[in-house]
């Protein structure tokens, strides 16, 4: 038994279901809650606005779970290599234990961990099914080193079971040499979006108390609702780690159900992409499989979908809630997606950067990889599916009010009137301040299909 180990919290900030912090109170008297504002997460353009005031909640909600239980976070800032070196010299830690990730940022974290430690023989304990519910590589096809196509790895997940969820500590004693600087302020973040949703353990777990007394049931009915507004809005949770996938699935499968089911299907695409990115972390900046695309750079058009003035308002609606919520619905970011990379051609690095900078949830693997998705450049079988906004917002937003919530400006219209205000005619057209399409969908769509060889 160790007599000091130091936990690196990483993407996962939570003290339910926390199976590195329990590896190491079983393995040590006292235990160092460590987490490390990392500068190289900066440098990799990584620390946008919302995600570190989201992060700043978290951090400040785990020291005071941690304080409750007899113990402390201790922050530092700095290069997390070199500051977990020192928090291991300044307190004799024989042992660090960290979250595998999957990133190649998270893969070379890891190798410089292992190595700086090993000179001063201290230990390196890296844990699975902490981040995602099931490891990475756990599950393989024959003679592959990951799943590319969903659903057969949804029935190798499914047979590979998730293990039990864990209680929180009841007691964490940290040992007195253990320093560190002060928490992160969410009010010192500048350039948050207005909307910002509120981040930590104790706000995370609230939150799906309410999701699995009113939401989950009817999910697979409405997951798909823009106006209904009716996802489990846990992403960023699941983000940060401040709810744990694991504990989500058991909840959601004791629920029962087609709405339970459904959601754990998603839980299953998040795993699904932190394989493919495991395997592969060229494709967080590469094309997965390559389409021969050679993009368009209309910048005007690239700044009309930035700041939701597009022309089509069920588009707009998505990228205004993006802008004020720093959060957008799953069917709204396929359709925004799947607007900007086949009906605009525009490469699907532009947007996957975009919403890096503004989403709170912005998660290397899986938007990364649902952009490729979307842009037919990664895992789908249909790479060249076009969503069509005006069929959509036709089926997902039937009588406009997701549009009306966020384009104010077409808020006098009545019903699915409001998808087309290019067709309003007369003095009410005049008083409409909204622009033209900025592309005609037919041409749009004869220019993708030419661009892919289809026609």
């Amino acid at each position: 038994m160790s007599a000091v180990a130091v936990v690196l919290f990483t993407s996962d900030l939570r003290l339910y279901d926390q199976p590195v912090l329990r590896a190491a109170l079983r393995r040590a008297d006292e235990v160092v809650p460590l987490f490390v504002l990392d500068r190289g997460v900066a440098r990799a353009g990584f620390d946008a606005p919302n995600r570190r005031a989201f992060l700043a909640d978290c951090l400040a909600d785990l020291d005071a779970g941690l304080r409750e239980r007899g113990g402390r976070l201790v922050v530092r800032t700095g290069d997390v290599v070199e500051e977990v070196g020192r928090v291991v010299a300044r307190t004799g830690a024989q042992e660090v234990h960290l979250a595998g990730g999957v990133s190649h940022y998270a893969a070379r974290r890891e190798e410089r961990l292992r190595a700086a430690l090993g000179s001063v023989r201290c230990a390196l304990h890296v844990h699975d099914a902490v981040i995602t519910a099931v490891p990475p590589g756990q599950v393989t096809p024959a003679g592959k080193d990951h799943f590319a196509v969903f659903t057969p790895y949804l029935r190798k997940w499914e047979e590979a079971g998730v293990r039990d969820v864990m209680a929180a500590p009841r007691a964490v004693r940290v040992p007195d040499t253990a320093t560190g600087d002060p928490l992160p302020s969410r009010r010192a973040v500048a350039g948050t979006s207005p909307g910002l949703a509120k981040g930590g353990e104790q706000e995370g777990r609230e939150r799906l108390r309410a999701w699995l007394a009113d939401g989950v049931e009817a999910y697979g009915e409405r997951q798909d609702d823009l106006s209904g507004d009716a996802t489990s809005r846990l992403s960023a949770h699941l983000h940060f780690g401040s709810l744990s996938a694991t504990e989500l699935i058991h909840h959601a499968r004791h629920k029962g159900g087609p709405g339970g089911d459904a959601f754990v299907r998603q839980l299953a695409w998040r795993d699904f992409h932190y394989q493919v990115l495991a395997a592969r972390p060229a494709a967080s900046w590469a094309d997965y499989r390559t389409r021969g695309d050679h993009w368009r750079t209309d910048q005007q058009e690239i700044t009309a979908w930035q700041e939701g003035r597009t022309g089509y308002p069920v588009v707009d609606a998505a990228m205004r809630q993006l802008l004020h919520e720093g959060w957008m619905h799953n069917r709204g970011r396929l359709l925004v997606a799947s607007f900007l990379t086949k009906t605009l051609y525009v490469d699907w690095r532009v947007g996957a950067r975009h919403f890096l900078d503004l989403l709170v949830d912005g998660d290397v693997a899986n938007n990364q990889l649902n952009w490729q998705w979307m842009a037919g450049t990664g895992t789908d079988t249909r790479p060249n599916r076009l969503l069509n906004p005006l069929a959509q917002a036709g089926r997902f937003d039937a009588e406009g009010d997701y549009v009306r919530r966020w384009v104010p400006e077409l808020a006098g219209l009545a019903g699915a009137a409001v998808h087309r205000p290019w067709a309003v005619t007369g003095p009410e057209r005049a008083r409409i301040d909204y622009p033209e399409p900025v592309v005609d969908l037919a041409d749009a769509r004869a220019r993708f299909e030419r661009a892919r060889g289809l026609n």
